[in-house]
């Protein structure tokens, strides 16, 4: 899910660390991100279902120091209040069964 344009991740939210760390000769980052790549745009896909908008809240791919994907969720903090609220209510529907 790569947006509608090359500045798509750089559109108003800060997400710290994203595109900043230490590189570790001969560790394969690439593989974990592709792994957290996959895993982040499908969350965006489900949260542009239930009409979030990308630019205020979505999931970025990212990995640790060790290679590992790491998916992060960056959004404006109304947006996270009201997608807490939908899994709330989502948990509370059913007895918490994802």
């Amino acid at each position: 899910m790569t947006g509608s344009g090359e500045g798509w991740l750089s559109d108003g939210l800060d997400v710290p660390g994203a595109d900043v760390g230490f590189w570790t000769p001969g560790v394969d980052y690439i593989a974990g991100w592709r792994e957290a790549r996959e895993c982040a745009d499908r969350l965006n896909r489900a949260l542009l279902s239930v009409g979030f908008e990308l630019s205020v809240v979505r999931a970025v791919a990212s990995t640790n120091e060790d290679g590992q994907g790491v998916v992060r969720l960056a959004g404006w903090p109304g947006a996270v209040d009201r997608l807490a609220g939908l899994l709330e209510a989502r948990a509370d529907g059913d007895g918490g069964a994802a």
